[in-house]
């Protein structure tokens, strides 16, 4: 991508496109799949009836855009985001935009109390709130239900946005904000409500895209809206002046030093991953690549429970007392000591994962049946071990906790993929 963001760079390979409320997309010459995004210093409220020049906010949108996309691509989201060519602009993926403002509300505020008389402001949705909102300027972006979305037979580049578009585009939507929430819950803040959009790829597949900025959400530092740092102070006030625009850019680039750390982990989680035997290493390695996709660092020993019990307790006990949240794979086969042992002179969870052999089916009992109070689990697929492993550690680190969720929605898509296909 380094040559393309040369040509990007220059202003006279751009052609302007598309221009909004406080963004513009470029088309770049001699290129079909991607476009720039370009942030303005504009900032709007009331569907523009408001609106300000705020020197710097193009900077800061755009930076903070490019943190919180940075750290959906590396949870492995499908976003529409490549990488950032300079303060104010990055470079995406070019694809139709579907008409449709998605809002997921973990709190009832603003609007939502509006169009919901009765519900009581603070009021709290465990289960996330979905909106679904039209975009159309002039009737004020009307909310449509699943029923109008359907009967309206949206046709975007190809694709026709039904029942099962509407579905996905709703997991992705809880993904998002669930992942965010995360991120933004270790900065001592509470995100309240958030607004997304997708696209559509030449190809038909749904990629978030858009911007996400601080004009995208609410959020309350220690839950106390009387903090919030978003674009409602901007709108809560009853006449701008300098200093509540001082104000707006300080929230908006405390904002952005704060979602710059979004892509860091917080707390390093562990696995454990230790063999009975040299030779079982290459399935091993097959556990070890699996977690470090989803985030963790492993360690990889080779250790007996029966010939050498001292040393897999030593072992063990250095990681006890590491203070790292850690789990434990024993990948033995036959008369499995291994995992047993460890897990009955441990607190740190183990998980058995026995390599497969041709007497697997008589040997995997060994990892099955054991003596009461050892509280020891199987999973015979090394990704699947991997995978039980990250679910264990996934409250400890945001990271882990979004590539679990992303590797859950990569499974819908492709049951998604597999119907379309049918189709």
């Amino acid at each position: 991508m380094s040559s393309l963001k040369e040509i990007a760079a220059k202003p006279e390979n751009l052609e302007l496109l598309a221009e909004g409320k406080t963004k513009q997309i470029y088309g770049i010459r001699g290129e079909e799949d991607y476009v720039l995004i370009r942030s303005k210093d504009s900032l709007t409220a009331f569907n523009a009836e408001r609106k300000n020049e705020l020197e710097g906010k193009s900077r800061i949108a755009s930076q903070t855009t490019v943190n919180v996309f940075e750290y959906l691509q590396l949870l492995g989201l499908p976003t529409h985001f490549e990488q950032s060519v300079s303060d104010t602009e990055f470079l995406a993926r070019k694809c139709t935009m579907i008409p449709i403002e998605w809002v997921a509300r973990r709190v009832a505020t603003g609007s939502f109390l509006k169009r919901n008389p009765g519900v009581k402001e603070g009021f709290r949705f465990n289960e996330l709130k979905l909106e679904t909102f039209f975009k159309d300027d002039a009737n004020d972006d009307p909310q449509w239900t699943d029923e109008q979305i359907v009967s309206n037979a949206l046709m975007i580049d190809h694709l026709k946005i039904g029942r099962e578009e509407i579905s996905l585009m709703k997991k992705m939507t809880k993904l998002v904000f669930r992942v965010l929430e995360k991120a933004w819950a270790l900065e001592n803040s509470a995100l309240i409500d958030m607004k997304i959009e997708f696209g559509v790829t030449p190809e038909g597949a749904i990629l978030l895209a858009d911007v996400i900025d601080n004009d995208s959400w609410r959020v309350w530092p220690e839950n106390d809206r009387r903090l919030q740092l978003d674009k409602q102070v901007y709108r809560d006030m009853k006449e701008v002046t300098e200093e509540g625009l001082k104000l707006v850019l300080k929230n908006y680039t405390k904002v952005m030093e704060l979602t710059s750390s979004f892509s860091k982990s917080r707390q390093s989680c562990h696995v454990l991953i230790i063999m009975g035997s040299g030779s079982d290493g290459v399935f091993a390695f097959k556990i070890s690549d699996a977690c470090k996709v989803l985030g963790l660092k492993t360690t990889l020993k080779v250790s007996s429970a029966h010939k050498t019990t001292s040393d897999t307790l030593e072992v063990l006990a250095d990681f006890e007392d590491s203070g790292v949240p850690t789990v434990v794979i024993a990948v033995a086969g036959r008369s499995n000591g291994l995992g047993p042992v460890i897990a009955g002179n441990s607190s740190l969870p183990v998980i058995n994962c026995p390599p497969p052999s041709e007497s697997l089916n008589l040997d995997v009992w060994s990892s099955l049946r054991m003596p009461n109070g050892i509280g020891c689990t199987t999973v015979l697929d090394p990704s699947e071990a991997a995978l039980a492993a990250a679910k264990i550690l996934a409250s400890h680190d945001h990271i882990v906790f979004g590539k679990v969720l992303t590797t859950q929605l990569k499974n819908q898509i492709t049951i998604y993929n597999a119907n379309r296909k049918l189709e």
